[in-house]
């Protein structure tokens, strides 16, 4: 009996310490090639709380999918990444859960990346990182960067009358996530807002006239021959990064992911914020931000939200700036002189207040393809601006009607 008893003992001794270890493991997914940024953080966040962090790499464009698919069946991660225009859907869904500190230390961040995660009051990830276009220019044609787009304009023009295939500036303005940053200052919006301050879907403010009259400052860029034709369609991001690493191009709207290519082919280029609009208010831009959530399967949430307060103070949001480059949205960090003193990422820190956060409700999904179609009909000259505009918005409504009757 005695043998049996300490038998018992022992056993339900071990079903507590193994549920004391489940409730201290925290299963993070992180972005490929990216937890070097968070390693010391978890390192010294495991000291202070006891605890063990285990990281897994995992693709940032899949792990809302996987996340869908593992959650319920409890092998998913407590806490992964999700980017701001999937967010609404994940809500909706019910897969990832308010994140409560978020309420006291949103004004640590900038505005617009706290607001891409906020839905209905409630603040469902940690902005990790923002990213934006910006303007990439050439030294070696011009020695700093044109302060308008009226002065991109004139170079463009004086280039192409030398007819020797240079060209001033490239954009890819055929395409709404391009062109946007030329509509938004004079008026143009993608959702209204209600009385509570959450996105209207109902409300599409493509086609009004802040909207015509962004549009046909960037389209005479293409009827003058200043853009040239190889740009449009699905190849024209390779072609305007092909002319630009040759020497062709004296400067180009794109966004971080052009980096890399453009050290590899050791251009003598700067990078600079997004210049000024004929109205004289700076050229706009989507926002994309990607953000630190927590699953709704989470086995500890208290202790997911306290990891992600942790390692995302200052200190060790810098430190993941210097490790792989992103650009943290804290305030603190984007004064600190390792952004200021560095080109791109005081570009970014600089546009990305001027940006605006690509909107996180599941109905944006059916604005892109109408938009897109009507720009190639409009740049192509098959249809004016404001009968193009008006054909994309009345079909983005017809869309998201659509799309609401089936939910």
């Amino acid at each position: 009996m005695k043998k049996l008893a300490k038998f018992a003992l022992g056993f339900v001794a071990a079903i507590v310490s193994s549920q004391v270890c489940a409730t201290s493991i925290l299963h993070v997914w992180e972005d490929d090639n990216k937890s070097k940024g968070i390693t010391q953080a978890v390192i010294d966040f495991e000291k202070q709380y006891d605890c063990k962090v285990i990281i897994h790499e995992v693709p940032f464009v899949s792990q809302i999918d996987k996340l869908r698919l593992e959650g319920p069946s409890g092998m998913g991660p407590d806490v992964l990444m999700i980017p701001s225009d999937r967010v609404g859907a994940a809500v909706v869904q019910g897969l990832i859960s308010p994140i409560k500190f978020m309420q006291e230390e949103q004004d640590k961040y900038i505005r617009s990346a706290v607001s891409a995660f906020s839905r209905s009051g409630d603040i469902f990830a940690v902005p990790k990182v923002v990213e934006t276009l910006v303007m990439f220019y050439n030294k070696d044609i011009i020695k700093k960067p044109l302060d308008t787009l009226d002065e991109y304009y004139s170079l463009s023009e004086k280039k192409i009358s030398n007819k020797n295939g240079e060209y001033g500036l490239l954009a890819k303005w055929d395409t709404f996530y391009y062109a946007y940053g030329a509509m938004q200052p004079f008026g143009a919006y993608v959702f209204g807002t209600d009385s509570d301050g959450n996105l209207n879907a109902t409300d599409v403010g493509l086609s009004n006239d802040g909207a015509v009259k962004g549009l046909s400052i960037v389209k005479k860029f293409f009827d003058s021959g200043c853009l040239p034709k190889s740009i449009l369609g699905d190849n024209g991001i390779a072609n305007i990064d092909n002319m630009f690493i040759s020497g062709k191009v004296a400067a180009v709207i794109n966004g971080p992911w052009a980096l890399e290519p453009y050290k590899s082919a050791h251009i003598n280029y700067g990078v600079s914020p997004l210049p000024i609009l004929p109205n004289g208010k700076p050229m706009s831009s989507f926002l994309g931000v990607k953000g630190y959530v927590i699953s709704t399967w989470a086995k500890d949430h208290e202790l997911a939200e306290n990891f992600l307060q942790f390692i995302n103070q200052p200190k060790y949001a810098k430190e993941r700036f210097v490790m792989t480059q992103e650009i943290p949205p804290l305030k603190s960090v984007m004064a600190d002189p390792v952004i200021t003193n560095d080109e791109f990422a005081n570009a970014i820190a600089v546009q990305a207040s001027r940006a605006v956060p690509m909107p996180s409700i599941p109905e944006m999904s059916e604005v892109w393809g109408p938009i897109d179609g009507a720009l190639q009909s409009i740049i192509s000259n098959k249809i004016s601006i404001k009968d193009g505009l008006n054909s994309a918005t009345d079909h983005i409504n017809y869309q998201i009607e659509a799309f609401r009757s089936g939910m």
